[in-house]
């Protein structure tokens, strides 16, 4: 299998990360390979060049934010469509990032009907839209999913489906450490995005106001995502006029606080599912701004918001959305975690059968021999 051609798309950090970890596995699975495509830094190292960088301008959050680029949106998105027309792949590997990738995906068949579709990291359908679905199953060839409980959703539309493991599995074990919990330190996870610490730090610094006036031994530590969230979190903190040693901001290395720390409260998204996976007893927070979330309610049809209890079907951590994140239910929340030695064992047991959920290392290499497969059919 010679020459192979593939191009790929990621619109995300995370995407490109993915992205760039399958090219390097599709060397190795695909001799002679050809990458190409679209997506951030680590792809266009990964390809030598081959790649185009736009996450940092295509990775806008909310409704509100992609209407207002609209325009920017859909010249890159007939921008994209010509080169991959031109091109004329084997195949299309579209990672994630679904508003614009199953636009993507509906385009190109029509293009090129001989160009195999995959799509790797499969969107969150199931969650959003799941009348979406049997439409996904008649534009592509191949689905790859990173959460167990995908794959019979997809195959019952009569689509192709490959569980392949989590990503985040090989990136956790890498950073496993030999560290004691500490009974007396708590993690403070406000999260990754500006606008997602603005709202949710300020209320986990009162809870941490609340918690130590209780418990005066007490000590709270907080990663930020980079050097700006640092700066965002030091002004909230001065802001709130507490004690500056209350709180310890730190760059970085949130995996360590999550392996050291007794508890702690972790804005929603992946962050929730490292915490699991290291075994971090916490509780979840989720605020967004109150018209997105009406909207968001009306269109999400799952039980839980917390990944962790999506995959494990229950509440194995509680979770406090909009209204109920709040000092108050947080302060409640850890509290049982600092006083209750047996109920804090039973949620790192809880969190460690869904954690096991996630697979084996290794996933990249098992969707690039997906992709080969596809391709040698």
């Amino acid at each position: 299998m010679s020459n192979t051609s593939i191009y790929l798309i990621a619109g995300e950090v995370s995407g490109d990360t993915h992205g760039a970890e399958l090219m390097h596995a599709l060397k190795d699975a695909i001799p002679d390979v050809s990458l190409l495509g679209t997506g951030g830094p680590e792809m266009s190292t990964a390809s030598d060049g081959a790649t185009r960088d736009w996450v940092e301008d295509a990775a806008v959050m909310g409704i509100w934010e992609v209407l207002k680029h609209y325009s920017w949106f859909k010249q890159q998105f007939d921008l994209m469509l010509k080169e991959v027309i031109e091109a004329k792949p084997d195949a299309l590997v579209l990672i994630d990032y679904p508003g614009f990738n199953l636009r993507m995906a509906k385009a190109v068949r029509e293009a090129l009907p001989k160009t195999k579709i995959i799509y790797y990291i499969s969107p969150q359908v199931w969650a959003w839209n799941k009348g979406r679905i049997p439409k996904m199953a008649e534009l592509l060839d191949q689905m790859i999913c990173i959460f167990p409980f995908e794959k019979p959703i997809f195959e019952e539309a009569g689509l192709a489906t490959e569980f392949v493991g989590h990503p985040i599995v090989d990136e956790l074990i890498d950073k496993k450490i030999a560290v004691e919990r500490d009974p007396k330190l708590v993690g403070l996870f406000p999260g990754s995005r500006e606008r997602e610490v603005a709202r949710l730090f300020p209320v986990m610094l009162e809870t941490a106001r609340r918690l130590k006036s209780e418990h005066p031994t007490l000590r709270f530590q907080a990663p930020a995502a980079s050097e700006k969230l640092a700066t965002q979190m030091r002004a909230l903190l001065e802001k709130a006029k507490l004690p500056e040693d209350l709180v310890l901001i730190t760059a970085g290395d949130s995996h360590a606080l999550m392996q050291s720390a007794s508890c702690g409260v972790i804005a929603s998204g992946t962050a929730t599912l490292e915490a699991a996976y290291y075994g971090l007893p916490y509780c979840l927070m989720y605020r967004i701004a109150w018209p997105t979330y009406f909207i968001g309610k009306m269109l999400i049809k799952v039980d839980y918001i917390g990944l962790v209890n999506i995959l494990a079907g229950k509440q194995v951590v509680e979770e406090f959305i909009q209204g109920d994140a709040d000092p108050c239910h947080i302060q409640h929340a850890l509290d049982k975690f600092l006083a209750d030695s047996e109920f804090t064992k039973k949620v790192q047991t809880e969190l460690a059968e869904t954690a096991s959920k996630l697979g084996d290392p290794g996933c990249h290499q098992r969707a690039a021999k997906t992709i080969a497969k596809v391709l040698a059919r």
